[in-house]
């Protein structure tokens, strides 16, 4: 495994982009821990497809989770809760994914959720392009719900603990770092752990990104593609 600068990264995820060949819009995921980069990287890339030319729709996982009074029956620090209750799989699929995929009639909601009223939404629908790109980053991508509708599959790894300071850095501002560790280790470390253990998802990836060091990514072919 050769480290890319960032921009060579971002140019080769393009490229495997660009080689999907499929007859409606092209479906693609970016899983991995939180805090692994998965947003930055999503964000880049579709800065950059766009400057190809490409019609990028840009969505989040975060923008298809359930209300908050509905999200924490088992807790709010449960592992099995992050993984089995916060996000609404059967309507990302309704209203997304099945819509852009085969025999879809390519018209999206790109959200179901407000997170900054923390209530349901329902953001008018768009048709797109039948040669736009989805580019969804989230956690758990991988999962049964969702691993059949993916065209192409980008894992994001980082040393789970790394995640741990990395989530204290960019919450300072909201939370403190006792609980930011609480979540991290409690939650959504845990819940990773859990998805690791019943789904492996990087036996899933097209291609892995090791994220350790942003600067210098290393990026290699997932079982998927070899």
């Amino acid at each position: 495994m050769d480290r890319d600068t960032r921009g060579e990264m971002l140019g080769r995820l393009a490229a495997a982009v660009g080689s999907v060949t499929v007859a409606h819009p092209a479906r693609v995921a970016v899983d991995g821990p939180p805090a692994a980069g998965k947003t930055t990287l999503a964000d880049e890339l579709a800065v950059l497809l766009r400057a190809q030319g490409r019609h990028v729709i840009r969505a989040s996982i975060d923008d298809f989770l359930f209300p908050r009074a509905q999200r924490y029956p088992r807790g709010e620090y449960s592992a099995e809760g992050c993984y089995f209750d916060a996000h609404d799989h059967e309507a990302l699929n309704r209203v997304l994914l099945d819509p852009l995929g085969p025999g879809g009639d390519r018209r999206f909601q790109a959200a179901v959720y407000d997170r900054a009223a923390d209530t349901a939404s329902s953001p008018p629908a768009a048709t797109a392009p039948a040669d736009a790109v989805l580019v969804f980053d989230g956690v758990f991508l991988m999962r049964p719900e969702l691993i059949g509708r993916w065209d192409l599959r980008l894992f994001v790894s980082t040393a789970l603990e790394k995640t741990v300071e990395r989530a204290v850095i960019r919450e300072r501002r909201v939370s403190s770092r006792i609980e930011v560790e609480r979540r991290w280790r409690e939650r959504y470390l845990p819940a990773q752990r859990l998805y690791f253990a019943a789904v492996r998802p990087t036996e899933h990836a097209d291609i892995i990104v090791y994220n350790d060091d942003p600067t210098q990514p290393v990026i290699q072919a997932g079982p998927a593609r070899r």
